[in-house]
């Protein structure tokens, strides 16, 4: 096998011309930076929840890129072209990786609330009553869909128009993926209600096949893409965090996250970013394991 690809958490190789495999590292990245820690079992983790995920929607005739699960840690799927020159993608283009990520919303949370509070996003475009005031936590009238770049270095959010013009999507086609992306979350909500937990947040990414039919791709609904909440606690006005949440709240508290955002803005070099202290990064590999078992109902071990 050829290694192709190196990403912030997978590495991708070439099986043959058809198929790719993906080993998932014990990385873990926040805010587009790689952190200078392993975390133990992470990358089985999110393979084998991937997986189920990718099995659950087989079930549901949707179709995605996967083919089989290589224990522990790696998976093998479909392979298509990836096209970083947005001016080669034509309404025409077949069997490529859309070059977007879909990102959508549920409730009040994340980087959401930030813009929120900074004025950026108003409560009538999440659909709230003019002069409502919402609150950290609280329910989103309806869902709330974002289109962010997918193949530049630092993601970059898009509005329908451009979104659509970089990725060769017609009008029709946007509307199918977002109803796709919406029936998506109906099933995780499904699934993981069972379990005791609320599905957030989360993104998703498509590629086109050979005949120009969605197909479901990488990753999804796992504790790296997805934010999760525990409803036991939820129910009593408590937003447990149960997902690489955790970690951005900690870059978050120890000031990490106001100097990348200020060199952000200013357009200067940013701050290398720190590792976990040792105690931190078994934490997070817990919340890991213990995630993959009420994603899935699957026993980790």
């Amino acid at each position: 096998m050829k290694l192709v690809r190196t990403g912030k958490v997978k590495q991708v190789y070439e099986v043959d011309d058809q198929t790719l495999e993906f080993l998932f590292t014990d990385n873990i990245s926040v805010f587009d930076k790689v952190i200078p820690s392993q975390i133990p079992f992470k990358g089985e983790t999110l393979c084998r929840s991937a997986a189920f995920w990718f099995q659950v929607l087989r079930h549901e005739g949707i179709p995605t890129h996967f083919t089989e699960l290589v224990p522990p840690n790696r998976m093998r799927v479909k392979q298509v072209q990836v096209i970083s020159d947005y001016d080669r993608i034509t309404c025409d283009t077949t069997n490529y990786l859309i070059p977007l990520e879909i990102i959508s919303r549920h409730y009040v949370a994340g980087s959401l609330w930030d813009r929120i509070k900074s004025k950026e996003i108003r409560p009538e475009d999440l659909g709230f009553a003019r002069g409502h005031q919402p609150k950290y936590g609280e329910e989103l009238p309806r869902p709330f869909y974002e289109l962010t770049t997918k193949l530049e270095p630092v993601d970059r959010l898009l509005s329908r128009e451009e979104a659509m013009k970089i990725s060769g999507l017609t009008e029709v086609e946007m509307d199918n993926l977002l109803e796709l992306v919406a029936k998506i979350d109906e099933i995780i909500a499904r699934e993981v209600g069972e379990r005791m937990l609320i599905h957030v947040d989360g993104k998703k990414e498509f590629a086109f096949d050979e005949k120009r039919r969605f197909m479901v791709v990488d990753t999804f609904g796992t504790a790296d893409e997805d934010r999760w909440w525990d409803e036991d606690a939820y129910a009593e006005g408590k937003c447990l965090e149960l997902s690489k949440e955790a970690v951005r709240q900690y870059y978050r508290s120890n000031g990490y996250f106001d100097k990348l955002t200020a060199a952000r803005k200013a357009n200067t070099d940013e701050p290398d970013i720190p590792a976990l202290p040792h105690e931190q990064a078994e934490t997070v590999s817990e919340l890991y394991i213990e995630m993959f078992e009420r994603i899935t109902g699957e026993s980790f071990r």
